[in-house]
């Protein structure tokens, strides 16, 4: 079924803005949110100062202190910004029981029949975001259209404190604008065929759609997504995190790295972080995409799957994802794995396999110290050094 009236809310900046809520003295100062004070760290967030000063997300904390003096410089605070998201997302499901976060700061609700009982939804986006601002003192805007890909493209584009595409105007919203909108533009295969093909805006794909065989053979495996998203069709619902059921761990670097050492203890980390968590659920999963978020922007990933859940399984996976995910040299700021498919753990352990017995044995005795005393009370020097705790 196709939605009716989903909205994007997008809190700009969250980090910036929940930074200068807690200091109020940085409102209208040049801000910037870094991976670590190392010289090597980066930068991850930065207010509008900051960029009139001249610097970007990526850029060097090393370089942002020899131009930029005037320039707070605060490390990413995780607690804070995830303790306000999970706020804002408890605040939005007394709109709807139907929320969907989408990163932080960002969230897709899905309002079908609650025009009856709120009335005009434009006036009921305004609602919302007036209610998080008294709540929060955060400033967010609002996309209404028919389906979650242009209300989250009216976010990304239009500047307005809230916009509506009416149903039926997608496909005329989105001709005018650049192809990087479209999720599927993020596979560079496609955007090395749009930029061969010299394609400036969403218009021209919406025309060479229509030649659907042409079109089939210069995207290939990816045709029809393209055609559908720049035509403006979605049909993906809204989907509350207890539909979602993801297992999702994050590590940004100290600093950015291409040292494949510090990068693989990093990834030994995610792996006993998951490998944790499976065992607490007593599930594994069918779908594993594990994420390497470089400096310069770009994203690379792999698919695998988990069907042991103790550590030295998980480890090894892990490290075969990250193998074939990182083919380029440029540092990495962030590595991500994302679980979904999970499927409930039948423990099947072949007797003649030793190696196995041990391995489940000391995953077991391991959990029970931290789930006394937390994931990363037990932690070897290895990771110890890559997270910069040493």
């Amino acid at each position: 079924m196709v939605n009716q009236d989903v909205f994007h809310i997008r809190l700009n900046n969250i980090a910036i803005q929940a930074e200068q809520i807690m200091d109020p003295s940085l409102k209208t100062c040049s801000v910037a949110i870094i991976s670590s004070e190392d010289s090597n760290g980066s930068i991850i967030a930065l207010s509008p100062e900051a960029a009139e000063e001249g610097l970007f997300c990526g850029m060097k904390v090393s370089l942002v202190r020899k131009i930029a003096h005037s320039t707070t410089l605060l490390p990413y605070n995780k607690t804070l910004y995830n303790r306000i998201d999970n706020h804002i997302y408890t605040t939005l499901c007394r709109y709807t029981p139907t929320v969907e976060p989408n990163g932080i700061g960002n969230y897709f609700l899905d309002m079908r029949g609650m025009s009856a009982l709120r009335g005009d939804m434009k006036n009921t986006g305004l609602s919302i975001l007036q209610h998080i601002q008294n709540e929060t003192n955060l400033l967010g805007i609002v996309g209404i259209s028919i389906n979650k890909l242009v209300s989250k493209v009216i976010t990304t584009v239009v500047p307005e404190m809230i916009h509506k595409v009416d149903n039926g105007d997608e496909k005329k919203f989105l001709s005018p604008l650049k192809p990087q909108v479209l999720p599927v533009v993020d596979n560079k295969i496609v955007k090395r065929i749009l930029k061969f093909l010299f394609i400036q805006h969403i218009k021209s794909i919406q025309d060479i759609s229509k030649q659907a065989e042409e079109f089939k053979i210069l995207f290939g495996s990816y045709a029809d997504s393209l055609a559908k998203q720049s035509n403006g069709f979605d049909q993906s619902p809204v989907m509350p995190p207890y539909h979602l059921d993801h297992i999702v761990e994050q590590t940004i670097l100290p600093k950015d790295t291409n040292n494949e050492t510090i990068l693989l203890a990093i990834v030994k980390d995610l792996a006993e972080q998951i490998a944790f968590r499976l065992r607490k659920r007593k599930q594994i999963s069918d779908r594993v995409q594990l994420e390497i978020h470089y400096s310069d922007g770009y994203k690379s990933c792999s698919l695998g799957k988990i069907d042991n859940i103790d550590d030295f399984s998980v480890k090894i996976i892990f490290k075969k994802l990250f193998l074939r995910a990182n083919k380029r040299r440029n540092r990495v700021r962030a590595i991500l794995v994302d679980l979904c498919r999970l499927l409930p753990y039948v423990e099947q352990i072949n007797i003649f396999d030793m190696n196995q017995y041990r391995s489940l044995d000391i995953s077991h005795s391991i959990e029970k110290i931290r789930l006394k005393y937390g994931v990363h009370s037990l932690q070897t020097a290895d990771i110890f050094h890559a997270l910069g705790r040493i």
